[in-house]
């Protein structure tokens, strides 16, 4: 019988050094959470290298890995060892030319349970993700683990109220959301407020309008590793909101912080059955939402 609780958490980290320090880094914060009773762990988006994406550089292919080697065998063996389901975001080097942004989901006997490749891909100032990754071409996918259902989504499907429904409406529990999000210094003090406000409650908007446990883990830190630019200062603020969008658990904006939360099921069923929100929808209407536009 499926456990009706489970402990979920999200690790919130500074990502500013080399694949091997960060590899190295993110073992011992997923060993500091699963020894404080985690049982499914998420990294930050990109997990291994800075945000490479301020800039367009072939360079920054080299950052690329093939699947099934470093990260996998790495995370693998630690979640066996732990018996934890461990959220692995990294990059993806499907073949020459080919590169996605992707997470692995490993089930607590090291094999893997899921892969999800990072359909929206996001083309702003110093975020310029469209040259490196090609758009995903999984879906949107529910993961059975040994501890519960999840669906990931990665940082810029954040936005996209049909990602999480598509992903709830195949038995999600918990969307989580490995997420490099953070403002341009210049901009920070005009705009600042309103960019992170509107980050959380639209997350906090998905788990209302779906009826899930939903859970961001985003990374810190100025990353300012171009000459004459500002950077990019992340801002934290990672966070596990309930089915009602309640918060559970936040971090700060600028701290190195493991966060944790229970998932209830009795309490997501009830929800549910209070807010039917799935119950009640129209689907015999919804058509149009396949079109760009509808003029």
């Amino acid at each position: 019988m499926a456990k009706k609780k489970y402990t979920i958490s999200v690790i919130q980290l500074n990502l500013n050094n080399t694949p091997e320090n960060n590899l190295e880094k993110c073992i011992s914060w997923v060993r500091k959470a699963a020894s404080q009773g985690a049982e499914i762990i998420s990294l930050p988006e990109l997990y291994s290298s800075h945000y490479f994406c301020q800039i367009e550089d072939t360079e920054n292919f080299a950052f690329a890995e093939p699947l099934y080697s470093t990260s996998f065998t790495a995370f693998s063996a630690l979640a066996k060892e732990l018996g934890v389901v461990i959220i692995v975001p990294f990059f993806e080097k499907r073949m020459a030319g080919i590169y996605h942004n992707s997470a692995y989901i490993i089930d607590t006997d090291g094999s893997e349970a899921g892969l999800y490749r990072k359909m929206h891909i996001p083309d702003d100032p110093h975020f310029y993700e469209k040259f490196y990754f090609t758009p995903g071409d999984l879906g949107f996918k529910t993961i059975p683990t040994q501890k519960g259902k999840v669906g990931t989504l990665i940082c810029w499907d954040q936005w996209y109220p049909e990602a999480a429904r598509l992903t709830a409406l195949q038995g999600a529990e918990v969307l989580f959301y490995p997420t490099a999000i953070g403002w341009h210094p210049q901009e920070k003090e005009e705009f600042g407020e309103k960019q992170h406000g509107a980050w959380m409650n639209v997350m906090k908007g998905h788990a209302v309008a779906n009826g899930v446990y939903v859970a961001a883990a985003n990374r810190i830190g100025l990353e300012k590793y171009l000459p004459d630019t500002a950077g990019i200062e992340f801002w934290g603020s990672s966070f596990i909101c309930g089915p009602q969008g309640e918060i559970l658990a936040q971090a700060s904006h600028d701290k190195e912080e493991i966060l944790m939360a229970e998932v209830d099921l009795d309490l997501q069923e009830n929800v549910r059955q209070n807010w039917p929100f799935l119950r009640d929808r129209r689907i015999d209407m919804y058509g149009s939402i396949t079109k760009r536009a509808i003029d």
